[in-house]
Formats: structure tokens, sequence, C-alpha cells
């Protein structure tokens, strides 16, 4: 077992605190089933909402799951008991509503007029070149 000395003690202790009042933490949190949105109280006294529909294991949730959420350890996660959901709070304000992989499939779920313009002229020249071997 490793001994820690008083000075690295206060040297944690006071890391901490620095945490505590720079890094994002939620205070409170609570469904808006009004405006269809998650709206976390930050301990700092921003806001932040955002909808259900966009975070992974939200999509197909009802109201009263929903409104079961709660504040993980200091702050930092959202819990939805019934759904055996997580969310990160600083992955939250990061625009981090999953994991690597369901980020990906929704960015491909993306649409404009761009997207449609570029989909419409690929199938005009064949669709999508076959594999090379």
């Amino acid at each position: 077992m490793v001994e820690l000395t008083g000075a690295e003690i206060d040297t944690a202790i006071q890391r901490g605190n620095i945490a505590q009042q720079a890094e994002p933490r939620a205070e409170s949190a609570r469904y808006d089933k009004r405006n269809s949105r998650v709206i976390v109280d930050l301990k700092n006294g921003c806001i932040f909402a955002f909808p259900p529909c966009l975070a992974q294991g939200l999509e197909t949730a009802t109201d009263e799951e929903l409104a079961a959420v709660e504040i993980l350890g200091a702050g930092y996660g959202l819990h939805w008991e019934a759904l055996d959901v997580d969310l990160s709070v600083p992955g939250l304000l990061a625009g981090l509503f999953g994991t690597k992989a369901y980020m990906a499939r929704r960015a491909g779920q993306a649409t404009s007029p761009a997207k449609a313009a570029a989909a419409r002229e690929n199938g005009r020249k064949g669709g999508r070149p076959r594999k090379q071997a």
C-alpha cells in the first residue's frame, strides 16, 4: 500500500476543487415533455438542453422513461435506470450523443441539398463503383 504525504493529499484536494469549478458537471436534470428536451442545469450556472431522439438509447423512450433521469456521481453523467442508458455530461456538451459507431451511423443519415445532388449525379453515372478484389 502506498502512503500519501500531507502535501500530496493537499495537492489532490486543490486539483479536485479546481475541477469542481471548471469542468462541466450536472447539478440537476429533467425532461421537458412540452418541448421534448432533456434539460441539464450545470453547477456553473449554465443550462444545456438536447432532444432525446439524438441520444443513443433514448431514441424510442417514452415520456415517463425520459422523466426518470438521474445524476451520476459528482455530476459527470446522466442515468436512466429503466433504459440502462448512461450519458457523459462533458460528452453531451461536446456533441457526442453516443458511441463512436453510433455517431458514425447518425452522420450517415444526415441529408442536405448537396448530398442529395451528389447522390443523383452518382446515380446518373451508374452508381457506386464496385470494389476491386
